[in-house]
């Protein structure tokens, strides 16, 4: 069963940058494709970012050219670098592997980005 543990949320001003990071438990993890999901109060959940095992990367439209998803198979570890942040990027965020999806994830992480 797969494990994994986000960090590197926190505070920070808009415009501001955050690199969060997901750590996976796991043999499989090289093969996975594994994605980054954000929940704010009162909003739906959204799937900000993709990346395949092939290193093919996908995003939210609203994130696009601000979020760069990456990951590090060596490391069994999966990075969000979120750059010239907005309040409205406010939200816990959590990665999962897309094959099992949503209940797959973590803990999350709490981003909030003052204004």
């Amino acid at each position: 069963q797969v494990q994994l543990v986000e960090s590197g949320g926190g505070l920070v001003q808009a415009g501001g940058s955050l690199r969060l990071s997901c750590a996976a438990s796991g043999s499989a993890f090289s093969i996975s494709a594994m994605g980054w999901y954000r929940q704010a109060p009162g909003k739906q959940r959204e799937l900000v970012a993709i990346i395949l095992s092939d290193g093919t990367t996908n995003y939210l439209d609203s994130v696009k050219g601000r979020f760069t998803i990456s990951r590090d198979n060596a490391k069994n570890t999966a990075y969000l670098q979120m750059n010239s942040l907005k309040p409205e990027d406010t939200a816990v965020y959590y990665c999962a592997n897309l094959r099992w999806g949503w209940g797959s994830r973590g803990q999350g992480t709490q981003v909030t980005v003052s204004s």
